[in-house]
């Protein structure tokens, strides 16, 4: 299910709002290509660490079913475990980082960033003052004012990242995870997430936040290129002058 709440949803509401809102192609292209690439990304580097670090899970023994007679309060290895699907016993070594809360942030937080910018949520507005104190009256002082609605459009934003912590604590409750795996895996997640839509996005402080950064220029006329033709041509100019010189 965690596809479906990280991903298919996500993905599905990105292309309804773009839709919706009458975005240019270029801002469909950016939108998805920065939401996959924060997926792939939390995902493998959620999996190389689970591979080079593991850490035992809080559900291991469940997971082992330890044949009887295994002895208490003893160090043991994995041979006296019963579990005969390799899988489910491999990954009882795999806890750290918690794979579940890094998507979730990852594709939901995403979405909470997508969200702020379209909505413009951390931009300020300014309203004209009077004469500045002190004499001047050239002067002029604006006053920085928040724009209404900020408490509502707000809760929005943080709507999917409340959805991405929910995910990530049901793996504390099943004890899938502890509290360390889980925290780790929705900063990673977050962070990769917002690596990957700053490529693409200003930043949200900006009155353009709702605008991806412009695309490649199309290619002229000459080509793709051009220049390195340019370039050529000149060097063949350059040896016919030192043949004539060599003559």
């Amino acid at each position: 299910m965690n596809f479906v709440y990280a991903l298919f949803v996500p993905l599905a509401f990105l292309v309804f709002w773009n839709t919706v809102s009458g975005a240019s192609a270029h801002k469909h292209h950016v939108t998805i290509l920065g939401f996959a690439v924060a997926l792939i990304l939390a995902s493998a580097l959620t999996d190389l660490v689970k591979n080079m670090v593991g850490r035992p899970r809080p559900d291991l023994l469940s997971r082992c079913k330890p044949a009887p007679g295994t002895p208490e309060n003893r160090l043991v290895t994995w041979e006296v475990c019963t579990e005969t699907e390799h899988h489910r016993l491999h990954d009882g070594w795999r806890s750290f980082p918690s794979g579940h809360a890094s998507f979730s942030f990852a594709g939901l937080g995403h979405v909470s960033l997508f969200l702020a910018a379209q909505l413009k949520l951390f931009i300020l507005r300014s309203s004209g003052g009077g004469g500045a104190a002190g004499g001047e009256g050239s002067g002029h002082v604006e006053r920085v004012v928040h724009a209404r609605g900020d408490v509502g459009r707000a809760l929005l934003c943080l709507a999917p990242l409340v959805g991405a912590t929910l995910i990530a604590i049901s793996r504390c409750q099943d004890y899938r995870h502890d509290v360390y795996d889980v925290v780790t895996g929705a900063v990673l997640g977050w962070v990769v997430t917002y690596w990957s839509y700053r490529r693409y996005w200003p930043r949200l402080g900006v009155r353009t936040c709702d605008e991806p950064y412009p695309g490649p220029e199309p290619p002229t006329k000459e080509g793709r290129y051009g220049r390195l033709r340019d370039e050529e041509e000149g060097l063949r100019g350059e040896r016919y002058e030192m043949a004539e010189m060599r003559v």
